[in-house]
């Protein structure tokens, strides 16, 4: 009896230690692998008259007619000054060159209006040049666009449904030239966590030890862990590292209340405690109402007629419900304890700056 006992005890304690954990994969990332920005300038053509006004948008012009001159075609200087073409708009395309990619890959890009279009749904754009910080180009973009919205309407009215100066292009660009990067055939592996923690980073360290030796990891601080392939590993880097980020881990942070007052939405960690405090909360209301009351003269008088102005003050104070939260209560019973007074999303924000002004918050009050 007693070995079952403690077999199910054990049981449901795995099972909580493996519902908080989290593969390394999704903690960290290898040193040197990334992602790069890239950035181009280009033009979309093919719009119904959704493009951009080139007497207003200078630069817009300027490009078609660079894009004319390129393409051999010689045009009087007096046709460029009458140009009045509403089928382009001239856009911005960035994307994030993945990591180990090859030249002929393809890759997504994000389109984006810069000049007065009103939409660039039905538009193609034109082979545009991906260049990274160093002025280098690495992808060329080209292709239709799916702005996934409509816009439509007249002077006095318009309707729109999503964004439509803005698309995405999947697989839009080709690479042309890949970052140069490959992962050390010796040597130790750098992990860098996403997000610092000491706790974590050891964590790490000791989950790997347990896995391939106790001299194969080692955290250097609370965002680096150096990893080392062990002599009696079989496979290469590229296995080892896939063995690596596969082992799960419980991580740990700071205990954190995130409040954003434009919106009213409050987030808090698992880890906030409130101090022994107690909280009242109730709201006071001022209603004030304006009404005029008319006289009218008697019948046959000469009497006129006159409006008196009336004013009705109602102040209205619900009752403020007193509530102990006792020491070190964990997340779940601090919502119950500040749901009992019938607090507000807006409350909430003012009560918390209470509590942490009180010293009784034991987390980071973090205000958006």
């Amino acid at each position: 009896m007693y070995r079952t006992a403690f077999l199910l005890i054990a049981a449901l304690l795995c099972l909580a230690t493996s519902a908080q954990a989290t593969r390394i994969k999704d903690l960290a990332d290898i040193e040197g692998v990334r992602e790069n920005q890239l950035i181009g300038y280009g033009l979309v053509i093919g719009l119904n008259g959704t493009g951009d006004d080139i007497k207003k948008s200078v630069f817009t012009k300027q490009a078609i007619i660079n894009m004319i001159k390129r393409m051999g075609m010689a045009l009087p200087d007096g046709m460029f000054q009458q140009m009045k073409t509403k089928n382009v708009a001239a856009v911005m395309v960035t994307a994030q060159l993945p990591p180990f990619v090859r030249p002929g890959s393809l890759i997504d890009i994000q389109v984006s209006s810069i000049g007065d279009a009103s939409s660039l749904s039905g538009g193609s754009l034109l082979m545009t040049p991906l260049k990274g910080p160093d002025g280098s180009t690495y992808a060329v973009a080209q292709g239709p666009l799916a702005a996934g919205g409509i816009a439509f309407g007249g002077k006095a009215a318009k309707a729109q449904k999503n964004f439509t100066t803005s698309s995405r292009i999947t697989g839009g660009a080709i690479v042309e030239r890949a970052v140069d990067y490959e992962l050390p055939a010796a040597g130790d592996i750098l992990y860098q966590l996403r997000e610092t923690d000491f706790t974590t980073s050891t964590r790490i360290a000791e989950a790997i030890n347990t896995r391939f030796g106790s001299r194969t990891a080692r955290a250097i601080d609370s965002r680096t862990v150096r990893v080392s392939k062990p002599a009696h590993y079989p496979g290469d880097n590229v296995n080892f590292i896939s063995a690596v980020e596969k082992i799960e881990v419980a991580p740990d942070g700071p205990a954190k209340i995130v409040v954003n007052e434009r919106t009213g939405t409050i987030v808090m960690g698992q880890e906030v405690r409130i101090a022994t405090v107690a909280v009242s909360h109730g709201n006071l209301s001022l209603v004030v109402s304006e009404s005029a009351e008319v006289n009218q003269p008697n019948p046959l008088t000469e009497g006129q007629t006159t409006v008196t102005p009336r004013t009705d003050l109602a102040v209205i104070e619900e009752a403020g419900n007193l509530v102990v939260m006792p020491k070190g209560i964990n997340l779940g019973e601090v919502a119950r304890a500040l749901n009992a007074i019938g607090a507000t999303p807006r409350d909430l924000i003012a009560i918390f700056q209470a509590i942490k002004a009180a010293g009784a918050l034991q987390g980071e009050l973090i205000i958006l």
